[in-house]
């Protein structure tokens, strides 16, 4: 990693987000991102799943990730990473017009954790929740851009957060190693120029079963999990693997294309690519696939962070802005993708 004591690369200037004639336009003004103090190691993950560190290094690329202590909830996580957006923003409690919580963790049906955050915050704007796992981010920022410029709002929190270890069934070798915990938030206000590119975004909701919850909330109760002493009865979050790698691998090199060309800019004029950390082999495949220059920074945070669903471009964006990996005021590509299944990606300016 780079040593925060570095100085902060420069932004290439190369490309300018096209104007697509909106009343005013918007952009990132801030980041944050919380990650719980609990660092688990593959070590503690393998004896459930009959694996190995190695095993699952070679098929994720992960070596540690971050666990929630067990009173801490997700909107204490996104209370953390918004307090820290806000302060990078300069934006105060008071103006935030809109709160959008992406999140597949919070444990009450309703009410949402956006409303509990904004007044955590000392906040009573609007607030509501997206389930769009771990699209929610880039579908969060597409809200709150189309928000600010369309003049309903001033200025967005949006935050990708989740307590995956939760809802994560410890003894299921295709998911037990892949999921972590964190937040991470961004604030989108008014701009004079273009921040935010058009979103490319889309649904397969025939490939439902990929990821999915094992059961309905209508069909279980937590205190079977004891009374029935099965480890299958807790509605866990199950994934088909290779399927959710084809997709991935094969479906959303051709959307991170797409939202290059409506941002009207060349791959070469990228900054940064800041992917969804769902796996190592899926990032490069990426990389490969979109022919980017070996000068573009790359998130990786996957390697000691994990898969933390909708948190993990935001956690990875905040890293990356405070090592000065990436430059503030360049262009970054972020993309989405997950249960549903369902994607997005847009071209942005970094904060």
């Amino acid at each position: 990693m780079t040593s925060p004591s570095a100085t902060a690369p420069t932004p290439k200037g190369t490309g300018t987000l096209v104007d697509n004639g909106a009343a005013r336009h918007s952009r990132i003004l801030g980041v944050g991102a919380y990650r719980p103090a609990r660092v688990v190691m593959n070590s503690e993950i393998v004896d459930k799943i009959d694996s190995s560190d190695e095993w699952i290094r070679e098929r994720s690329g992960i070596i540690s990730r971050h666990f929630a202590a067990y009173d801490e909830s997700v909107i204490d996580m996104a209370e953390a990473a918004s307090r820290q957006a806000l302060e990078h923003a300069g934006i105060s409690p008071e103006q935030i017009g809109f709160v959008l919580v992406a999140t597949v963790t919070h444990p009450y049906q309703t009410p949402a954790a956006a409303p509990e955050l904004a007044s955590r915050l000392g906040s009573t704007a609007p607030a509501l929740d997206i389930s769009a796992a771990c699209a929610g981010y880039c579908y969060g920022v597409a809200m709150a851009s189309d928000m600010v410029k369309g003049g309903s709002a001033d200025y967005v929190l949006v935050v990708g957060v989740e307590k995956l270890s939760d809802f994560t069934d410890p003894y299921d070798r295709g998911s037990a190693f892949i999921f972590g915990d964190g937040a991470g938030a961004c604030v989108i206000g008014p701009s004079d120029t273009p921040g935010i590119g058009p979103t490319v975004w889309g649904s397969d909701g025939t490939q439902r079963d990929a990821i999915t919850q094992k059961q309905a909330w209508t069909d279980v109760r937590e205190s079977w999990q004891s009374a029935q002493a099965d480890k299958n009865v807790w509605p866990a979050i199950g994934m088909a693997g290779q399927t959710v790698f084809r997709w991935a691998v094969w479906g959303m090199a051709p959307v991170a294309q797409q939202a290059i060309d409506k941002a009207g800019i060349k791959a070469d004029d990228l900054d940064a690519f800041i992917p969804h950390q769902a796996n190592i082999r899926i990032i490069d495949a990426m990389v490969k696939q979109l022919k980017l220059p070996a000068d573009i920074p790359v998130a990786r945070d996957i390697v000691t962070t994990a898969n933390t669903s909708a948190a993990s471009i935001p956690i990875a964006t905040t890293r990356m802005l405070a090592e000065k990996e990436i430059p503030s005021g360049g262009l970054a590509l972020q993309i989405g993708f997950g249960a549903g299944l369902v994607y997005a990606a847009q071209v942005v300016v970094l904060p």
